[in-house]
């Protein structure tokens, strides 16, 4: 059911969005807050490590940006 290379991907994305998400609530800053929320709560929804890694890239992409915006 879970090949190894999932729980790797896994592990890393959540580990992102944990760091993403405390630095969000400790600086009050509402992008990094959600998107670390939705960082951890993505390897419960997408099940191949492809896809998983795809979206955690988007997600990450779309912090960036939001970030270089000023947001």
């Amino acid at each position: 059911m879970l090949d190894p290379a999932y729980i790797l991907v896994s592990l890393i994305v959540s580990g992102i969005g944990f760091v993403m998400f405390m630095y969000g609530k400790k600086q009050h800053r509402p992008v990094q807050l959600g998107s670390g929320l939705l960082l951890l709560l993505l390897p419960f929804f997408v099940r191949d490590g492809l896809w998983l890694g795809v979206a955690s890239a988007v997600v990450c992409a779309i912090v960036w940006g939001s970030v270089k915006a000023g947001l």
